[in-house]
């Protein structure tokens, strides 16, 4: 059976897509395999599609004859501004379009999702959530590194990174007291801030840790090492945004659950 018969073999009844509506949507962490079945129903019903730069460009084949706006942000180049984004969802929903505002990961997960949507209300606009597979936990899964693990962790901290070292930072001793895993957004350029505040906090040295780099993708990169070294072999090897952090005890578990399959396929 082909993956098309197996679609239309399912019971799904997709939600109307009303003309004037904003859809804010989350396209998963970058794979095409983890865009769910309500997204891309509402990219083929939609007439606008206001992008961000973590969309994988093959996604938007699905969106037929809708008309597409990049407006991508990624730290440390020209972006769209926020108020700018916020105008044009605005104004093409007031044009009687239907408007998907498709975001990278879930859209409420670090994804802007929440003032999008205070914005659209405020104008009167009609929205829905679509959530989608956050980047955390799509990189974990890929990367084989289980989010949760009897016997080793109990929560998982989802943090961002961008604002290390500055007045309105969180406090890293406070999550590193925790104990738990910690997934940390937008950190690649306060790498080593953030590492030396985590061991400030009490986290050995030697604790496990990954980057996740470019995850889900055919450009997908994984550093495993620990707390102390993470800085020096990311900087050595490579690796940059678009990239997770994960510092914690679910790390080390990765070796364990892959040696199995690498031992399965030698001659």
């Amino acid at each position: 059976m082909s993956l098309a018969d197996a679609i239309t073999r399912l019971p799904f009844e997709p939600v109307p897509f009303e003309p004037g509506h904003v859809w804010l949507a989350g396209a998963g962490p970058g794979g095409l395999g983890c865009l769910t079945l309500e997204v891309v129903s509402a990219l083929s019903l939609a007439d606008t599609v206001i992008y961000d730069a973590l969309i994988d460009p093959a996604a938007l084949r699905a969106a037929g004859q809708a008309e597409h706006f990049f407006v991508g942000k990624r730290g440390g180049k020209p972006s769209t501004p926020q108020e700018e984004i916020n105008r044009l969802m605005v104004d093409q929903a007031r044009s009687g379009r239907r408007v998907l505002r498709l975001k990278g990961g879930d859209p409420n997960t670090f994804g802007r999702g929440g003032e999008e949507a205070l914005a659209l209300a405020h104008a009167g606009i009609p929205f829905r959530f679509l959530p989608g597979v956050t980047s955390a936990f799509g990189a974990l899964a890929a990367a084989g590194i289980p989010a949760t693990l009897r016997g080793v962790n109990k929560a998982v901290i989802l943090a961002t990174g961008h604002a290390a070292g500055m007045p309105d930072d969180l406090d890293w001793a406070a999550l590193a007291r925790t104990g738990q895993p910690i997934v940390i957004y937008m950190g690649m350029s306060n790498l080593e801030k953030i590492t030396a505040a985590l061991i400030g906090g009490g986290l050995a040295a030697s604790t496990p840790a990954a980057v996740l780099m470019s995850a889900t993708t055919a450009d997908e990169r994984v550093l495993v090492g620990t707390l102390g070294d993470l800085p020096r072999r990311a900087r050595e090897e490579g690796f940059g945004s678009p990239a997770l952090i994960v510092v914690g005890g679910i790390v080390g578990a990765r070796e364990a659950l892959l040696r199995p399959r690498e031992e399965g396929t030698r001659p």
